[in-house]
């Protein structure tokens, strides 16, 4: 008997010894969590029940010279039905549901609807239920469900381009990463610092079901800054209207005196409102083959062909192998290293002035410079009206190809030989641009300074002496002046009240044997030109116009272009 109670103590004490380690356990950690941990538990139960939210912003807004829009936002406003916690949806919400769906013009009775709509009821979710709704639908839904606690209207805005194509290169598009919109391309890239703004900040609290019970801004958004540019809407839209339908190429219009680019084009275009909408599969095929994105103006480099004439007559000139009053027998053709270099005027010019040659574009009479200048020498003059160099445009550009014998040496491996100066000096060769190069040297023959081309109004002005004689430039003045009244340029001479001083030219893009085996081999036109209507200021044009045959497209391109510019300034529609 004594045993047993023994024993029975024994057990007594081995189990309130366990409880009370057990009851001290639990007290020291009680201990711990409350008074060691708590700043730390209290911080974490806060992140349980509030939230960050980012709170985006206003990107800004690119415009024209005169203010008109190229690339703003338009307000996009999605309804959302929001959960209150019923298990199941009422009457009321049933009859909700029938008039808001007739409203949208929506189907959500059916069963796999009304599923989403009943857990979002149930969980306190936010269900969303049309996007980018009309402005008749939500003054229908703002009259009737006013008071509804399940309706939520959301505004957002979106980029919107009012004027889709135009001026699309320069603008540039939106690309959506990490469900944020990014510029990707022109002005949307390069300034996309800029033009973002900075999103702002709303702390949220919220209940264990995920319900939000209030919501506190911290940080306001920051619309971002409008962008000025120097391009006018007016004569944007003229030039995308009369250029070409079926061709591809270029147009650039440059205020020659600070470089403000008035009209910059380049053709395929592309909507960018597509890139915020998306692409089917065809339609991205299409784009791709088409190669819309490609700025031609640029970053498409082209044989200058007979505009490089105002070089090699430059330099000729400055060097003594030619002067003003030179004369020069053109049979059609120049024979030299038993080979027969054509003039494109196959007939012939006959006897022909520096002047004329320049005006009527005589390949002859440039074979014969060729003669006795080296493709260094020439090389080194076409630098000097900046061809082959940045003109410090804040897009991306290319700077095309001047070659001289080092680069010939070190690309091919052999030396240049001479009647390869043939073509250069007629822009043919190696040689290749893109137009803006050419806009900024035709406005330097005239300014007598070359000038930073400028997209943006605030940019600086920045020029460099064009360091040609003046009494040259003043003559390739002239000569420009005669290709317009009795060269090559002569459709362009009676436009009423503009004056215009312009230069022709047809670059081969192969083999004379290949013209006739497609478009693809058809020659590029130029046309170059520097006017004035009345007193206005004095702009310069570029047009490269691919695969056209014959400078005669780029000259009716001009006209018509012309033509339509003197119209707006008479009837006071455009202020340049």
């Amino acid at each position: 008997m004594q045993t047993t109670t023994c024993l029975n103590r024994t057990k007594v004490r081995i189990l309130f010894y366990f409880i009370f380690v057990f009851v001290l356990a639990i007290l020291s950690r009680l201990i711990y969590l409350q008074i060691y941990q708590a700043d730390k538990l209290f911080s974490l139960s806060q992140k349980n029940f509030t939230r960050i939210i980012k709170v985006a912003c206003i990107r800004g807004n690119i415009i024209d010279i005169n203010g008109h829009l190229l690339a703003t936002n338009r307000p996009v406003i999605d309804i959302y039905w929001t959960g209150t916690g019923n298990k199941k949806l009422s009457n009321e919400q049933l009859e909700l549901i029938k008039v808001l769906q007739k409203i949208l013009n929506i189907d959500l009775s059916s069963d796999e609807e009304l599923k989403k709509i009943k857990l979002a009821e149930k969980h306190l979710k936010d269900l969303p239920i049309k996007s980018d709704i009309s402005f008749e639908e939500l003054s229908q839904i703002s009259e009737q469900f006013s008071a509804s606690s399940n309706i939520i209207i959301d505004t957002k805005f979106q980029r919107f381009y009012p004027h889709n194509e135009l001026a699309c290169h320069l603008v540039g598009y939106l690309s959506t990463i990490d469900l944020e919109n990014i510029g990707t391309m022109g002005l949307e890239k390069i300034l996309e610092d800029d033009l973002r703004g900075e999103p702002g900040k709303v702390i949220a609290t919220i209940n264990s079901l995920g319900k939000s019970l209030s919501k506190n801004e911290i940080k306001p958004a920051l619309s971002g800054n409008t962008i000025k540019t120097n391009i006018d809407i007016h004569l944007q839209r003229i030039a995308e209207d009369v250029f070409p339908k079926n061709y591809s190429g270029s147009l650039i219009i440059m205020n020659s005196k600070n470089g403000a680019i008035k009209t910059i084009f380049s053709k395929p275009n592309f909507d960018p409102q597509k890139f915020l909408e998306g692409f089917s599969c065809g339609e991205w095929d299409e784009l791709k083959n088409r190669q819309p994105l490609l700025n031609r103006a640029l970053c498409s480099c082209y044989p200058p062909a007979s505009i490089f004439k105002l070089v090699t007559t430059a330099a000729a000139l400055e060097l003594g192998i030619i002067n003003q009053e030179s004369k020069w027998c053109c049979r059609g053709f120049l024979n030299f290293g038993n080979r027969d270099y054509f003039c494109a005027h196959k007939e012939g010019h006959g006897l022909i002035t520096t002047k004329e040659a320049v005006s009527k574009s005589c390949n002859t009479f440039f074979y014969e410079i060729a003669k006795h200048i080296d493709i260094d020498t020439l090389a080194n003059y076409a630098k000097k009206f900046g061809l082959g160099e940045s003109t410090g445009i804040i897009l991306p550009e290319k700077k095309g190809l001047i070659p001289n014998s080092q680069w010939k040496l070190r690309v091919y491996g052999e030396k240049w030989w001479p009647g390869e100066t043939l073509s250069a000096v007629i822009g043919q060769s190696y040689i290749c641009v893109p137009p803006i190069q050419i806009v900024r040297m035709i406005g330097g023959i005239f300014e007598g300074y070359l000038v930073n081309p400028r997209i943006l109004e605030s940019e600086e002005v920045i020029k460099k002496p064009l360091n040609i004689r003046k009494d040259v430039r003043e003559f390739l003045q002239q000569s420009m002046r005669t290709a317009v009244s009795a060269g090559t340029g002569q459709r362009v001479n009676k436009i009423r009240d503009i004056t215009v001083y312009a230069k022709t030219g047809t670059a081969q893009t192969s083999s004379l044997e290949k013209r006739d085996l497609g478009r693809e081999f058809m020659e590029h036109a130029w046309f170059v030109s520097h006017f004035s209507y009345k007193d206005q200021e004095w702009l310069t044009m570029v047009i490269m116009i691919e695969n056209a045959g014959s400078s005669r497209v780029a000259v009716e391109t001009a006209k018509e272009i012309l033509i339509r510019y003197r119209k707006l300034l008479e009837t006071d529609n455009l202020i340049i």
